[in-house]
């Protein structure tokens, strides 16, 4: 779905919408993460390639087409993730994961165990899916994820 700013803390949030359903994964991130993925959602480039830019290029300079990211679990409201590259799982922040796959176009997965423990299910329908993250971000705070 994107990078929103959660109210009032200010606080970059990454949400990721479940494919085939109506949960979401929210996942706090920082302020250099967020911009790195709003730029590749927003098409920028920057005039030297940055990190996430450099690294998609060498994927696909080597030849590397068997490529994808897991959100693999969460700690302490601390989420895990990986990049399987070639069937070899690398860890990674799960913001660094989407950023990269952003600009390589792999996809992101994340088990339906975790989804089925971290996931928000938006109960109200709306008009469309910016009105459902609006009135989601309007009544979530980090605590909701702590358990």
């Amino acid at each position: 779905m994107g990078v929103r700013v959660e109210v009032p803390s200010s606080a970059p949030m990454l949400l990721l919408k479940e494919s085939d359903g109506q949960r979401y994964l929210p996942i706090w991130i920082g302020a250099t993460e967020a911009s790195a993925i709003m730029n590749a959602l927003e098409g920028i480039v920057a005039p030297r390639p940055m990190t996430h830019d450099l690294m998609a290029d060498i994927l696909s300079q080597l030849g590397h087409v068997d490529v994808e990211g897991r959100i693999t679990d969460v700690v302490d409201g601390t989420f895990y993730a990986e990049l399987v590259v070639d069937g070899r799982p690398i860890s990674a922040r799960p913001s660094d994961v989407v950023a990269l796959a952003l600009r390589s176009g792999f996809k992101v997965t994340c088990t339906p165990e975790l989804l089925d423990q971290v996931g928000v299910e938006l109960f109200e329908p709306a008009e469309d899916e910016v009105e459902k993250f609006r009135e989601f971000l309007d009544n979530v705070t980090p605590d909701d994820f702590e358990h």
